[in-house]
């Protein structure tokens, strides 16, 4: 089920994850009742829901000295690490809170993930063939470079939208071929462009709403779909938006329809929230089958 590859731009974070009954108050001082340290970034994230899911993943990124474990992680799911640099100054990092309710809030330190080589990831991506997607998200550099060098390689680009940058989604636009957004970012988009994600200057939006599933929308003839997602109790829904991205490309890599394959990446995803985690908590193809 490989089918065309997917070249990641992507972040790579060791996140810190603390368990707590309610997120904390600004000034408040809150107690944890469980710590896990793991591999995670949007990036990394991406790459191994891709993975799991069968497609061949290439990632390009960056770590400091203190990253080779993550790279390491990496490989182990069989994506290619080729490509990922080692960076001056540390590795990116989060720390993550979760309450009992499974929602998080997270701060983010970009660490090497903001110290990309243009010149590495131009000459990585003169391996992308036509029919390559390449996948970016907005914790690293240099996308907008990656996305204009990919489009001329003849690759389609998806662009996940998120953090949201109002200045880089407008620059990357032109470029990208699908643009994956969750009902938040759509919002914040429209706030910031005037214009729904039916009239997005792209040919594709997926626009992730959690337990409300996902919408597809082809802009040029207006066509869209709606896909449900499975009624479950959350544990966690620390990256299950970044599950659900990187198994609705490697189904659309694969040669599935937009409807099958959000249909398998909203079962990824929730069968991924009732796990604590986010790497380590993306399941396998074989376990959704």
């Amino acid at each position: 089920m490989a089918g065309a590859r997917i070249h990641t731009l992507g972040s790579i974070n060791a996140d810190h994850t603390y368990r707590v009954p309610r997120l904390p108050r600004p000034g408040e001082t809150l107690a944890a009742s469980h710590y896990h340290a793991g591999l995670g970034g949007k990036g990394a994230n991406q790459s191994i829901a891709a993975a799991r899911a069968g497609a061949r993943v290439v990632h390009l990124g960056a770590v400091g000295p203190d990253g080779t474990w993550m790279v390491r992680r990496l490989a182990a799911e069989g994506i290619d690490t080729t490509h990922v640099v080692q960076a001056e100054g540390p590795s990116g990092h989060a720390i993550i809170h979760v309450d009992d309710a499974g929602e998080n809030a997270i701060t983010l330190y970009p660490g090497a993930n903001r110290l990309q080589d243009p010149d590495a990831i131009a000459a990585a991506l003169d391996e992308g063939r036509a029919g390559d997607w390449l996948l970016l998200q907005n914790e690293t550099s240099h996308q907008r470079a990656a996305a204009d060098r990919a489009r001329g390689r003849g690759m389609s680009v998806a662009y996940s939208a998120a953090p949201f940058d109002p200045a880089a989604v407008q620059a990357i636009l032109p470029h990208v071929t699908l643009l994956i957004l969750n009902a938040v970012e759509a919002a914040q988009l429209g706030d910031v462009t005037g214009m729904a994600p039916k009239d997005m200057p792209v040919a594709n939006v997926l626009v992730t709403k959690g337990p409300g599933g996902a919408d597809w929308i082809e802009t040029a003839g207006g066509a869209s779909l709606s896909v449900p997602a499975p009624a479950v109790t959350p544990v966690d829904t620390t990256g299950a938006g970044d599950c659900f991205a990187g198994y609705a490309l490697a189904g659309l890599a694969q040669g599935l329809d937009p409807r099958a394959a959000l249909q398998r990446a909203a079962q990824a995803a929730a069968l991924q929230v009732q796990r604590p985690g986010a790497a380590a908590a993306i399941p396998s193809l074989d376990e959704l089958d």
